[in-house]
């Protein structure tokens, strides 16, 4: 048995990376546990596990004192001197038991602190790997999906984790086999193990899916300066580039529009505006309310982040865009306040 469970120790720390040391801490901390659980919890003891000879000792611990109290814990000096005279008052003296006297119940105590002391440095592991992953994606496989609350449990790697509805795309429905990138938001420790947070409606997603579709961006030539994203319906992406030989947006876009749409795809069809980016401000407002076309973009004399911007009447609705959505993501990406009226009104106020 002592050899099973040490070629168990080995396939632990092999396949799931778990230290044979950890793990023959917690065993040791298991059969003391089930030593005392059958002793009432009144008795001292220690456990050795030697890794090398394949071996599993258990000592009773006693006392060694002038006068015995508590034979459960104590013995006289004399006679911890039949053993040897090298004993003292305050030593502790051993007794070597054999494990095979355990009964039922502590041996089911002592598998359970063991099977803990797995899932404990399962969670750690995980926590650790994941730290690493932190906002970065991650591809996955759909495995289950609630019909109650539509939460899909995905397979990442060796890993099961959950997806919930409400950080899916609006109108996504995943179906089981589907593979999809999620963008790791947030790890949380918590008591009943690691909590990995994903999303599909972040906006670090897109910003990390253009890293991996656009070679330029992850050489640094192309920088993505700014995203504003209402997730399952448009995203605005602001770039620029530190090359004048390179296009930034036709860089983003790629050949006959390739790696936009393979973005695209992989949002549901979820429409990006990939705007040129400038620390002009209003040159940056007028490109950030694209697809429409602006007339003139006016600071306003009671902010330095307040803009009126006009456009010709054929241009009002797209500029604002359905349900104030344009607008509102133009806003957004520039991190201004933008008043959008048609050339005439804005004549005519002046």
């Amino acid at each position: 048995m002592n050899k099973e469970l040490f070629e168990a120790l080995d396939v632990l720390e092999k396949e799931k990376g778990i230290s044979k040391d950890y793990m023959i801490e917690k065993i040791e901390a298991a059969l003391i546990s089930a030593f005392r659980k059958e002793n009432a919890g009144n008795e001292n003891a220690r456990v050795k596990l030697d890794p090398v000879k394949q071996d599993v000792k258990l000592y009773k611990q006693l006392t060694v004192v002038e006068e015995v109290l508590d034979e459960s814990t104590e013995i006289s000096l004399e006679d911890a001197h039949r053993k040897s005279k090298r004993y003292k008052i305050g030593d502790i003296f051993e007794i070597e038991l054999k494990t095979k006297n355990f009964g039922r119940i502590a041996a089911q105590a002592a598998k359970q602190v063991i099977i803990q002391g797995i899932r404990e440095a399962e969670r750690g592991n995980m926590i650790r790997e994941y730290e690493e992953k932190k906002e970065e994606i991650v591809s996955a496989v759909v495995v289950r999906v609630d019909p109650t609350t539509a939460n899909a449990t995905l397979e990442i790697g060796k890993n099961e984790m959950v997806l919930f509805r409400n950080e899916q795309i609006p109108g996504e429905t995943l179906q089981v086999g589907d593979r999809i990138k999620v963008f790791i938001t947030e790890i949380k420790k918590e008591t009943r193990g690691p909590s990995i947070i994903l999303s599909r409606i972040h906006p670090g997603l897109v910003s990390r899916l253009f890293e991996l579709e656009v070679p330029e961006i992850k050489d640094g030539i192309v920088e993505i300066k700014r995203i504003a994203r209402e997730a399952g319906s448009r995203t605005k992406i602001a770039v620029y580039s530190n090359d004048e030989r390179v296009d930034a947006i036709g860089a983003c876009i790629g050949p006959k529009g390739a790696r936009k749409n393979n973005i695209a795809a992989e949002l549901c069809g979820e429409k990006l505006d990939i705007i040129p980016y400038s620390d002009d401000l209003e040159v940056f407002i007028s490109a950030a309310l694209a697809p429409a076309t602006v007339d003139s973009v006016v600071k306003l004399p009671d902010s330095d982040r307040a803009f009126r911007v006009a456009v010709s009447d054929d241009q009002l609705s797209l500029a604002i865009g359905k349900e104030g959505q344009n607008a509102r993501l133009a806003a957004r990406l520039t991190g201004a306040k933008i008043d959008i009226k048609s050339s005439r009104a804005a004549s005519e106020e002046e």
